[in-house]
């Protein structure tokens, strides 16, 4: 049983101890932590809060603590109820709220709950926002109204509705395309909220046939919830039995998304951004961002359309800080996460889905032809255990000297770009291992690559 408490929010599983888990106690004050933040940084001015979860068995319970604790503390929740991750960031900035929180654990198993934390433009919280609610959280000095302030409660269900509007409208999505597509779909939503709000988005769209497995938003995921080609059998199977021309499968808070083929082919969550990039940056040249540890495809894509690559450090709140810095018109990350600042400055899977359906209706290929069209990379991902003594840094340190003829990137960890492929290692913020991405043009190359630099690794430690 797991409690994390970092700069990119708080997250841990449901019931034991305080302080070992996410307990009610440690829900109250992480509440009250971000709501003595918000105030301190708003100048103690009135406050604001849109509140949105996913379908978790746990989620209602997080919901009526932070609810309550928000009104102990004067703050005022909009509450959209049952939602996604991409429509509570939509729904900050209309509401004009002071900030936001989503009541999810994204892709981690049903027994995981968190507090994913909004500034007031619907964004996450930068590294040093994150380290200053911290040290409200470690100090727990907090204040609380007096009953003739206390918070009120405002419950809006249509946020899911205009989200998916808001989609409709954006320029690269072509209805009369994906219509005239005649696209059958079949649709895995684990159990959770991409189950309201997925076949409502692929209705508006214009789809043919809509199948949807698993699109009760129940809390009880079916099988592993994270969106990856050891969890989409039933998906698979769903596709080849329905003979549909698209598999789509979300996580549970609908920021990631992955694609199944018309032939059972798992089309790879890395190349969910290359696809929609491709899209995007035909229709407009302009420059793309993802994270270090994501697929050279999209350079490849971006560089070919006449835009120009920049990579960041591995997380959202780094991809997203790198593509306002270069003016990125789209970007994401290799975990199926699409960011489109014309809609919003977060990962949407359902902007995801609309600008690939175009995109998909356009070509007039089949999906798996689709995949073949694609630069071809393969990443093997690995990570090697550490004596929680050893120096990380230094250990990069020495390879970085070692391979000094080599293009590098230091930015997070260290990346090491060859001819033919790359190897990222990078030190987890959580656990005493060093993370060992490599990719390759094939699996063979790709693990060979790895399994290299973990011995170089063993061997420097």
């Amino acid at each position: 049983m797991t409690l994390i408490k970092s700069i990119s929010g708080i997250r841990g599983t449901i019931g034991g101890k305080v302080n070992e888990n996410l307990t009610p106690i440690d829900i109250v004050e992480s509440i009250s932590a971000y709501g003595s933040w918000l105030k301190q940084k708003r100048n103690n001015k009135k406050l604001k809060i849109v509140m949105g979860r996913d379908a978790r068995i746990s989620g209602e319970m997080l919901e009526q603590i932070c609810t309550g604790t928000l009104q102990g503390m004067g703050i005022d929740v909009v509450n959209i109820g049952l939602s996604t991750t991409p429509t509570v960031e939509i729904a900050v900035p209309l509401e004009m709220a002071d900030g936001g929180i989503i009541l999810t654990a994204s892709h981690n198993p049903k027994q995981w709950n968190a507090l994913k934390l909004l500034n007031e433009k619907g964004e996450f919280l930068s590294a040093k926002d994150g380290e200053q609610l911290l040290k409200y959280i470690e100090k727990k000095d907090f204040h609380f109204e007096q009953v003739d302030h206390l918070g009120k409660v405002t419950y809006k269900n249509h946020y899911i509705d205009l989200h998916i509007e808001k989609v409709l409208k954006l320029k690269y999505v072509d209805l009369e395309a994906i219509k005239k597509a005649g696209i059958n779909v079949v649709v895995d939503a684990v159990n959770s909220t991409g189950g309201i709000a997925v076949p409502k988005l692929l209705e508006a769209l214009g789809c043919k046939n809509i199948s949807q497995i698993f699109c009760e938003p129940n809390g009880n995921f079916p099988h592993n919830p994270e969106p990856l080609p050891e969890h989409l059998k039933d998906l698979i199977d769903k596709v080849q039995i329905e003979k549909a021309d698209i598999g789509i499968i979300v996580d549970p808070d609908v920021d990631r998304l992955a694609f199944v083929c018309e032939n059972g082919e798992v089309f790879g969550e890395e190349y969910t951004l290359v696809a929609v990039a491709d899209h995007v940056t035909k229709s407009k040249q302009g420059n793309t961002v993802s994270n270090l540890s994501s697929t050279r495809a999209l350079s490849d894509i971006t560089k070919k359309n006449g835009g120009e690559y920049f990579a960041s450090a591995v997380g959202e709140v780094n991809v997203v800080e790198m593509m306002k810095k270069q003016n990125a018109i789209i970007g994401g990350e290799g975990n199926g996460g699409v960011i489109l600042p014309e809609l919003h400055y977060g990962r949407d899977a359902l902007v995801g889905i609309a600008l690939f359906l175009t995109y998909f209706a356009k070509m007039n290929l089949k999906m798996s032809e689709l995949k073949q069209s694609f630069p071809s990379y393969t990443i093997s991902k690995n990570k090697l255990k550490l004596n929680s003594t050893v120096n990380i840094d230094t250990i990069l340190n020495k390879m970085s000297k070692k391979y000094k003829e080599i293009k590098q990137n230091q930015v997070d960890g260290l990346k090491l770009d060859f001819d033919e492929g790359w190897v990222h290692m990078r030190k987890s913020n959580t656990e005493p291992i060093i993370r060992i991405y490599a990719e390759s043009t094939n699996a063979h190359k790709a693990n060979e690559l790895a399994e290299r630099f973990i011995s170089e690794l063993q061997s420097l430690i």
